[in-house]
């Protein structure tokens, strides 16, 4: 027998049978002796197989036969509904899908099998130990197959025809089927049997597979409902009462006997709550809606205040303007005078505003406001007294404490967290004033840390005033007796004339040393240690002075403004040979500048942000700023403020931060003006320099005022 061929794998389909049915027909050909074949066996594989025809099969001609149908496969599912509606919470109404799922899947089966080419199969045949020529040693196995022994031939020799070629049939195969890998030899010489001997190997694998679901869910929408109706005070009052009613039924089995009058005395105060018209719950987000509502009502004005600067002030050097901004008026006060003006030293945008009256003759209640720069259409604060009040300060550590004085003489301490009438308030019993006091102003805190501030009145007497715990003290500093000579009366009896005062400042180093204006037009330097003597005495005005202050920069500088129309600068210690009279006497001082404003002068400030710039306000409704740095005889600015005729202008102070001064008239209106770049000249900081500290710039201003002073001084004596 030739030698089997090696094939690359199985025989597909019958080819195996039609093979064994030709060597078996070469076979009788050839007058095989050794076979005996029977007749029968031959027709059984030799006739072919006849086609049986069914019954009912029809018969079609030729041309029908030939006749083409032609079919459309589709992957539509005529199964599958079409007209699928889902309701769309989005557009609120059932709406048609047209997506439908088509797929039908009629069997699934997950395998664990992988190309033994693979690199996953090659390492785990490596893990097994099988090595990678394998089949080379099956293929020479299969082909140097021992022989069969003795007994092997002797069954052969007696087995039947059918079963030779049964055997033949076997060999052949075993002979195709060579190329499978055979199994491989372990170290020991032991064959191992292979797990799989087709071309793939087995892959394990542990992990849960889920199952299949569908992402789309359809859900019946909630049920809806329209609701409508008034929420008044008696509703929310009743569903509190419901809600009580509710409380108490689950509460009862739970009460303690001992309780139960403290629990009726809380539902009692519960009740009372609600049922008043409290609205200081909402007090904070009413005045944040309040402070939104003008911010857009004044958007212009507050653009103006932040960005705006007059471009005309760059072609002109001498000359500045005031924009007015904001302006502040309550329907209380209108019919009294702004008396004080005071800034907030914490918050630069609050400030004190405080009304009474300068008529003798129209004395009544008083007013204490106060304004924010975020909220002009009204106040933040409102106190109302029972008398005019005629000056007020802020303490400027506890911007919460102000100290008031009123016409009536009395002095008194306002906390401004507290909505109801004075912390504190003086009687005739505990050193009251009988004359009305025209200015406080608070001190440091003494050595028991005790808040003091001190008055001034026209009755000629200078106050200190101490809080204790429960009481306001008082000790008088110093009385302003007039050198003149006494006053005889009708009876001849001698009355001692007594100034009247009318305004005093501190020093701004020197805490003891203070400067007071009298009604007579004197100026008097006195000191806390001294109680029954003036330091200084000058005859300053020819009328009243209403204002005295120090400069915030240079320590001997203060400035002067009266009835007399005139706004005077002095200089503290300083006297001149032009100065003494006849006999000797240099008490009379002659001031450093004298500015003639042209009416009566009823306040003047210094700006807080150079020594030489300062401002003063008249009884015709002028607003006045001068610059002594750019012009020592003439204002930068003379500009109308008052807004009606006959409107006369009380008092004004400057921004400590913000380049804005405000104005009160005897209108009970406050009017706020920024000023123009020319008024507010500062020197230029240089590049790539870092800013001066406070001290050096103190230094700067105090050398620019001196340098000015150094024109309008007169030359030591002995020299020419």
């Amino acid at each position: 027998m030739p030698p089997a061929k090696l094939g690359k794998g199985k025989p597909e389909g019958m080819s195996g049978v039609a093979n064994m049915m030709k060597r078996r027909q070469t076979r009788i050909r050839d007058g095989d002796d050794m076979t005996d074949i029977d007749g029968t066996d031959n027709d059984e594989w030799v006739n072919t197989k006849t086609l049986v025809k069914p019954d009912d099969q029809l018969d079609l001609s030729e041309q029908e036969l030939k006749e083409e149908f032609t079919r459309i496969l589709t992957a539509n599912n005529p199964h599958a509904p079409q007209n699928i509606v889902r309701y769309s919470f989005k557009e609120k109404q059932y709406k048609q899908t047209s997506s439908v799922d088509q797929l039908a899947i009629h069997f699934a089966l997950d395998g664990n099998m992988i190309h033994k080419d693979s690199d996953e199969a090659q390492r785990q045949q490596a893990k097994m130990g099988v090595p990678e020529a394998h089949s080379e040693h099956a293929v020479s196995e299969a082909g140097e197959a021992p022989s069969a022994g003795a007994e092997g031939e002797e069954a052969k020799e007696e087995q039947s025809p059918v079963q030779e070629a049964d055997m033949d049939e076997a060999k052949d195969e075993q002979r195709e089927d060579a190329v499978t890998p055979a199994p491989a030899q372990a170290a020991g010489g032991a064959s191992r049997k292979l797990t799989n001997q087709f071309n793939y190997s087995e892959r394990a694998s542990q992990t849960y597979n889920n199952p299949y679901r569908e992402r789309g869910t359809a859900t019946e929408p909630p049920p809806r409902a329209v609701f409508s109706s008034n929420v008044t005070q008696w509703e929310i009052f009743d569903a509190y009462q419901e809600d009580f009613e509710k409380q108490e039924k689950n509460k009862e089995k739970k009460v303690i006997p001992g309780r139960k009058e403290e629990e009726k005395s809380r539902k009692r105060l519960t009740i009372t709550e609600t049922s008043g018209d409290d609205v200081s719950r909402i007090s904070k987000a009413s005045k944040i809606v309040e402070r939104m509502v003008n911010q857009n009502t004044y958007d212009d004005i507050a653009q103006d205040f932040k960005y705006w600067e007059d471009p005309s002030d760059e072609y002109r050097d001498n000359e500045g303007t005031l924009l007015p901004l904001w302006r502040f008026s309550f329907e209380k006060a209108k019919k009294l005078a702004v008396t004080s003006l005071c800034w907030n030293p914490k918050y630069r945008d609050l400030f004190a505003v405080s009304f009474g009256s300068y008529d003798f003759m129209k004395q009544g209640n008083g007013m204490i406001l106060f304004y924010s720069l975020k909220n002009p259409s009204f106040p933040e604060h409102i106190f109302e007294t029972d008398s005019g009040v005629m000056c007020l300060d802020v303490h400027p550590e506890h911007p919460y404490m102000v100290a008031v004085g009123f016409y009536d003489g009395s002095v008194g301490v306002y906390n401004v967290q507290k909505k109801d009438g004075p912390v504190h308030r003086c009687t005739a019993k505990n050193g009251k004033h009988t004359d009305p006091v025209w200015q406080v102003r608070w001190q440091k805190d003494d050595l028991e840390n005790n808040h003091n501030f001190y008055s001034i009145s026209s009755d000629g007497r200078i106050a200190h005033w101490t809080i204790l715990k429960n009481e306001l003290t008082f000790q008088d500093v110093i009385k302003l007796a007039l050198p003149d000579a006494p006053a005889e009366g009708p009876d001849g009896t001698k009355i001692s004339t007594i100034g009247c005062g009318t305004a005093f400042d501190f020093h701004r180093k020197n805490d003891y040393l203070f400067v007071v204006g009298t009604e007579e037009g004197k100026i008097h330097t006195c000191s806390k240690a001294y109680s029954s003597q003036f330091l200084d005495s000058m005859d300053a005005h020819n009328m009243a002075v209403y204002k005295v202050r120090w400069n915030p920069y240079h320590p001997d500088i203060y400035v002067t403004c009266s009835a007399d129309w005139t706004v005077k600068i002095w200089e503290r210690g300083t006297k001149s040979a032009s100065d003494k009279n006849e006999s000797g006497d240099s008490s009379a001082k002659k001031p450093l500048f004298t500015f003639d404003l042209n009416n009566s002068v009823g306040d003047v400030a210094w700006a807080p942000f150079s020594s030489t710039v300062f401002a003063a306000v008249t009884a015709d409704g002028k607003l006045f700023v001068y610059d002594l740095n750019v012009n020592k005889y003439e204002p930068l600015c003379e500009q109308m403020v008052a807004q009606k005729k006959k409107t006369k202008l009380t008092h004004l102070e400057f921004n400590p931060v913000y380049p804005m001064v405000i104005v009160g008239d005897d209108r009970g209106t406050v009017t706020s003006c920024k000023l123009s770049p020319n008024l507010r000249k500062q020197p230029k900081e240089k590049k790539g320099v870092a800013a001066p500290d406070p001290a050096a710039r103190e230094q700067a201003e105090i050398a620019k005022l001196d340098k000015i002073l150094l024109m309008v001084r007169d030359p030591p004596e002995g020299k020419n």
